[in-house]
């Protein structure tokens, strides 16, 4: 299984982190990371899902971020909008779509506290495209 990791530059200090521990969960599945795309935040996110989604030498697409909580609702209406234009994508191309951004309504102590998010998303993406082939059959 190849897989494409989109990470946001914002708050790098943890999504940096984030983004080996996906490197290396990936890994011990025994998936391949055939590219990692960098992004300036979570909110830049879909126009990247949707050209490597549609890219027949990927299987599935990892989203890393961390949305931190400011001073208005911003955190929430940026991780609100990239995850429903994650879940149409991977409908529409019918190809799964790890969520690895954590927040919203977050400290960046908690960021750091949920950098394990990364290994889920990568975990959810080989097991939804197992899921997803074996539905074909």
């Amino acid at each position: 299984m190849r897989i494409a990791i989109i990470v946001s530059d914002f708050n790098y200090d943890v999504t940096s982190q984030m983004l080996e521990r996906a490197h290396h969960h990936a890994a011990h599945l025994g998936a391949q990371v055939a590219t990692v795309v960098h992004v300036p935040g979570v909110f830049d996110m879909p126009a990247a899902i949707k050209k490597l989604i549609r890219r027949n030498d990927i299987d599935g697409v990892v989203i890393l971020g961390a949305v931190i909580k400011g001073e208005t609702l911003h955190d929430e209406v940026i991780t609100h909008a990239t995850a429903q234009s994650a879940a149409r994508l991977s409908l529409k191309y019918e190809k799964p779509v790890g969520l690895g951004i954590t927040g919203p309504g977050m400290t960046h102590e908690q960021a750091l506290e949920r950098l394990d998010n990364a290994k889920n998303a990568v975990e959810a993406v080989v097991r939804m495209h197992k899921t997803l082939a074996e539905l074909d059959e």
